[in-house]
């Protein structure tokens, strides 16, 4: 009878040793394999999330490329020919003796070349008022061609050199002019095609 109830007891042993082996053997190493693949799923779905606002908020890339070579034409519009720089220098000209200013000098530096365009600088000393030099400025900055000015010095004219016309506001004004063009029209298009 004790050997009926011994082989009982291991019997009740087996069948709960197979549900708990089971159980740390295979359901503990699954459960943890679909929590990383929970975990990874929910990551991708973030970065997915992140995609589409970044696409939304870029809006539309082909409206996006033609508002770029749109702005890229207008600047090629300001950049005049080499031909047309001498109509430009005469049109600052105008300027400076639209507000008073005397063109004491201008110097040609030598032409700066870049791949799309060309740069022409000059040094130039005007005198006047400094309400004249002012508005000269201002007119200058409103001229439809791109130009630059640098390396800006403004001082009073020297005892020696004035004169009994001079009045106190009379300055002396020296800095440097760049104005850029292109040596053809199509320089720009034809560096932008060659970009693509």
């Amino acid at each position: 009878m004790m050997n009926s109830h011994a082989r009982q007891v291991l019997y009740v042993c087996v069948l709960l040793a197979v549900p708990l082996s089971a159980w740390y053997f295979v359901f503990i190493p699954r459960n943890a394999d679909i929590d990383r693949t929970t975990r990874a799923i929910a990551e991708r779905e973030d970065q997915l999330q992140l995609i589409s606002t970044a696409i939304s908020q870029m809006g539309d890339v082909r409206q996006a490329v033609l508002d770029g070579e749109a702005a890229i034409e207008r600047v090629e519009a300001k950049l005049p020919s080499r031909q047309d720089v001498e109509s430009i220098l005469e049109q600052v000209w105008q300027v400076a003796r639209r507000n008073d200013l005397t063109v004491k000098s201008v110097k040609t530096m030598p032409a700066v070349t870049s791949t799309v365009y060309r740069e022409l600088p000059l040094r130039v000393d005007l005198e006047g008022s400094f309400e004249g030099y002012y508005r000269f400025l201002l007119e200058l900055e409103n001229l439809p061609r791109i130009t630059r000015i640098f390396n800006m010095r403004i001082k009073r004219p020297s005892r020696s050199r004035m004169g009994d016309d001079d009045r106190p506001g009379d300055i002396h004004a020296e800095f440097e002019l760049s104005i850029y063009f292109s040596d053809e029209t199509s320089s720009l298009a034809w560096a932008r095609e060659t970009t693509r």
